[in-house]
């Protein structure tokens, strides 16, 4: 059997779809059948249940891909070896950031690390946390820039940055007038949310998870960006939570609005995350170097409590 073989049983596992795998593999659909035939016949056994619809795996072929996994891991660690071993940093990389990062911290290193690391070609999605951890675990990605911890064991994590939660209060509200604000002054049932799957909202949601939330709302509303939370906050809705980067792009009308909690200042933890294989190493530590590099000037907190982005049951 071969690598490619490894490959296209790969492709069929996760699509579920001879044809569908065939496309994704840039080969004929009579071609892959056939390699994957060759290697039921090799082994004697079937990997795939073609009675079924969707195709599944049998017992014996979910660990074949299980061990096919970590031996087309290892031969994509060859080039790796090879690489660093030249110094070579270059290459295709997919990256993922969350919604919730991309908009503020994207801008601040793309620029250096394409110049610095002109050969790297960087393929950039953004996607929510839990479509992250399914691609990272696929080999769909590369690496990600996430909200941490995610308590994940097939997954490393490194921290970029602690960035705190800063509070935005309209001019008409009770808590407008102090310098600096606590949990305790934050009221669950008028605090604007993202919707569901930002993981920013959940961090909210547990940073208030000992607020009392008695009161009937008029209304309920979620909204995917946080300009929409700000202009509703601006007509007497509600209050928000910001993420600190996103709070540097506001004009200094909407900066008077906000309020820091005192310390320790709730946080979210931003980090690098990558599959425990390692595989790209190279370009992950020159990639969590640019980052470090860029924020240290933006972002200085230190003394923070951090605020677990996972959805609590």
């Amino acid at each position: 059997m071969t690598i490619t073989q490894l490959k296209y049983v790969l492709a069929v596992a996760e699509h579920k779809n001879f044809t569908l795998a065939a496309e994704k593999c840039f080969v004929t659909q009579p071609t892959l059948s056939m390699q994957i035939q060759k290697i039921e016949e090799e082994l004697d056994i079937q990997i795939f249940d073609r009675s079924k619809k969707p195709i599944q795996l049998t017992e014996i072929g979910q660990k074949i891909v299980n061990q096919s996994k970590n031996i087309v891991n290892e031969a994509d660690r060859i080039q790796d070896i090879v690489d660093q071993q030249k110094g070579f940093i270059g290459g295709e990389f997919r990256l993922a950031i969350i919604p919730t990062v991309m908009p503020t911290l994207l801008p601040m290193f793309l620029n250096n690390f394409i110049k610095k690391y002109p050969k790297v070609q960087l393929i950039i999605e953004e996607l929510n946390t839990a479509e992250i951890i399914t691609r990272l675990k696929n080999g769909h990605l590369d690496a990600a820039i996430a909200v941490t911890p995610l308590e994940d064991e097939k997954i490393k994590e490194v921290v970029l940055y602690f960035e705190p939660f800063v509070a935005y209060i309209p001019t008409n509200h009770q808590s407008f007038h102090k310098k600096e604000i606590e949990i305790s002054d934050l009221n669950l049932n008028e605090i604007l949310l993202l919707q569901d799957g930002h993981c920013f909202r959940d961090g909210i949601l547990n940073l208030c998870k000992n607020l009392n939330s008695d009161e009937k709302n008029h209304f309920q509303i979620e909204s995917g960006s946080f300009e929409t939370l700000i202009k509703l906050a601006d007509e007497g809705l509600g209050t928000t939570l910001l993420p600190y980067l996103h709070t540097l792009d506001l004009n200094e009308k909407d900066r008077e609005k906000l309020k820091h909690f005192v310390e320790p200042k709730p946080a979210r933890e931003v980090s690098l995350i990558y599959p425990k294989n390692e595989l790209k190493i190279h370009i992950i530590d020159a990639l969590r170097s640019t980052i470090a590099g860029v924020v240290k000037g933006a972002i200085t907190f230190q003394n923070v409590e951090i605020i677990s982005p996972l959805q609590k049951k």
